[in-house]
């Protein structure tokens, strides 16, 4: 049966199960020429690239090293792109129309010698909508106005999260570059783009910023099904009301004293939401259990990362539960998490030992690195599945290339998973030019992580035809073919985000379960109930049968108005705070 709109715990539990038997496999295809720490999945044909301005061997036209450019998954090249500010440690989202909005950066007086860039620690960087196949069209080049269009404050490694009216909420960060925060240069703060109304040039103070200090850059935020936005930062979290600027909710801190804020990167990722009643969950995983008032000196690139995972339910009973732990095959500081179609996370990247940033810590000189023991395998978190159950690297391979601080991996069109960069170096360091034969040069190479469906090119959905846009509550038909072999299966539908990836962080990775019915081969589905559900803005769908996604299609749900849009929709049923 390929109608839903209650969820069975069984076939979550057949999908889940048929995610991990998977096989998967590294390819390696290409080189991005400039170190893609900020990536942004595009279009089909594009993915977007941010670093700092090194000595890339990708040139501009007058010969200049790029420090952005387009990445093409067609040819596995890239071609540079022409920007004015530093957006190396930026934050990032697409907005309810289409356009993708980078903001902050680094200053430039870290590094002499950085040719034509300026400060960006004020930046605003506009790409979009880019709509041609090879990047050349109207729309795809970074649109720059730093003397009208800046942030309020100055910004590195700040948060930007699309938010229900399709802006963004833009949240803490720093003055200068630093490897803990402190109150005299920290920006324990918010604001929006476009500003609120009557808050042009003005910022919000946040107690919960404060309160997280030193370890509280790049705060990892999801907008939950209220309405209302969860932000986590060190070992705490808090439940924040955008109208009201109050702290609604304080959520018990991470057990054992895990940390997950820079320097002890670990990740945060929402779960899936199923609809009836859109319940969220949120995952959280490695960083250290290190005390964060250890300094600099007592740091080590050998301090053992933590193997712990948490997660919770954000409903009054899933709080009164408390967090509920689990325990990874390994540890993992730094890790890239993936969202796939099937809702499970994909956890790749970073190291087992170590902190993240630039070489600072007491014996990072042996390396070059904050971090050592690269890890190389990835480890799959099966979502649905029981407690003690989740966690496994099963079917899933090591890769020869250690990525550390400032690698990127992000899911793609085609339904594999992108993995690129690494440097923890302030400049570039290749393998040909490492005089002092330190651990972890500068990288280059592109990799992709293909499921084995795709690696042997087996039979999977298709999607023919798809609306571009779909209204919130609205229904739409999609064309699509099921393989024999899979059509007993589960049909899922999945509504995704791919997040904008910086530093181990994907700000508004979101992946909603769409109710839905298919007769023949038109599959009818139905838009998220309203902006709370899913932002307004642009997403990709995949179908999902028998544990098998398709290739995804782009959409765009809601008006695709400039934001702030005004409530679209319906109220959903939630019981989530």
């Amino acid at each position: 049966m390929h109608s839903s709109k209650l969820f069975s715990l069984l076939p979550f539990l057949r999908l889940a199960i048929a995610s991990a038997d998977r096989t998967w496999t590294f390819v390696q295809q290409g080189n991005s020429g400039i170190v893609p720490l900020e990536l942004i999945t595009l279009s089909p044909t594009l993915a977007l690239m941010y670093d700092r301005p090194y000595t890339n061997p990708l040139k501009l036209p007058d010969g200049e090293p790029a420090w952005a450019g387009l990445w093409h998954f067609d040819t596995n090249t890239a071609t540079p792109l022409k920007t004015i500010t530093n957006t190396f440690c930026a934050g990032g989202a697409f907005i309810s129309n289409g356009t993708l909005v980078a903001v902050g950066g680094q200053p430039l007086d870290s590094i002499p010698g950085w040719g034509n860039a300026t400060d960006g620690t004020m930046g605003i960087r506009l790409f979009g909508p880019c709509t041609s196949k090879d990047g050349t069209g109207p729309g795809c080049t970074v649109f720059e106005d730093p003397k009208n269009m800046h942030l309020a404050v100055t910004r590195w490694y700040p948060t930007a999260l699309r938010i229900p009216d399709g802006s963004l909420m833009i949240m803490g960060g720093s003055d200068i570059l630093t490897t803990f925060n402190s109150a005299d240069i920290a920006q324990n703060n918010i604001e929006f783009f476009p500003p609120r109304k009557g808050e042009k040039g003005k910022v919000r103070p946040s107690k919960f910023l404060n309160d997280t200090l030193p370890a509280n850059l790049f705060p990892r935020s999801m907008v939950l099904p209220s309405g209302h936005v969860l932000m986590m930062a060190n070992n705490q979290s808090v439940i924040y009301d955008i109208e009201t600027n109050k702290e609604l909710h304080r959520l018990p801190e991470l057990p054992n004293g895990v940390r997950i804020g820079v320097p002890f990167d670990g990740f945060a990722q929402l779960l899936p939401l199923s609809p009836p009643l859109y319940e969220p969950t949120v995952l959280a995983c490695g960083g250290s259990n290190k005390p964060d008032t250890i300094t600099l000196e007592e740091m080590s690139i050998h301090d053992v990362a933590s193997t712990q995972c948490q997660r919770m339910t954000l409903t009054s009973a899933g709080i009164a539960a408390g967090w509920q732990v689990e325990h990874m095959p390994e540890p993992r500081l730094m890790p890239e998490t993936v969202i796939l179609p099937t809702g499970d996370v994909l956890i790749l990247n970073g190291a087992h030992s170590g902190y993240s940033g630039y070489p600072s810590v007491g014996d990072s000189a042996a390396t070059g690195s904050n971090a050592a023991n690269p890890a190389l395998r990835g480890i799959m978190y099966r979502t649905s599945l029981p407690h003690g159950q989740r966690l496994t690297q099963a079917g899933l391979p090591a890769s020869s290339i250690p990525r550390m601080y400032h690698s990127a991996a992000t899911f793609t069109a085609k339904g594999n998973v992108m993995v690129a960069a690494s440097n923890p170096h302030p400049f570039v360091l290749t393998a040909d030019n490492n005089p002092n034969n330190q651990s972890f040069p500068t990288e280059y190479r592109v990799e992709y992580l293909n499921p084995d469906f795709i690696t042997h090119n087996s039979p999977r959905p298709v999607i023919s035809h798809s609306p571009s846009k779909l209204a919130f509550n609205a229904k739409g038909t999609i064309t699509v073919t099921i393989p024999r072999s899979l059509a007993s299966g589960e049909l899922q539908v999945s509504l995704m985000d791919m997040g904008f990836i910086t530093h181990g962080w994907h700000a508004g990775s979101r992946l909603v379960f769409l109710e839905h019915k298919l007769k023949g081969n038109q599959l009818t589905i139905t838009a998220p109930p309203n902006g709370n559900i899913y932002p307004p803005g642009p997403a990709w769908i995949y179908v999902v049968a028998d544990g098998v996604w398709s290739e995804g299609v782009q959409i765009m749900i809601g008006d695709g108005g400039n934001p702030p849009r005004p409530s679209q929709g319906v109220p959903a049923a939630h019981n989530c705070l």
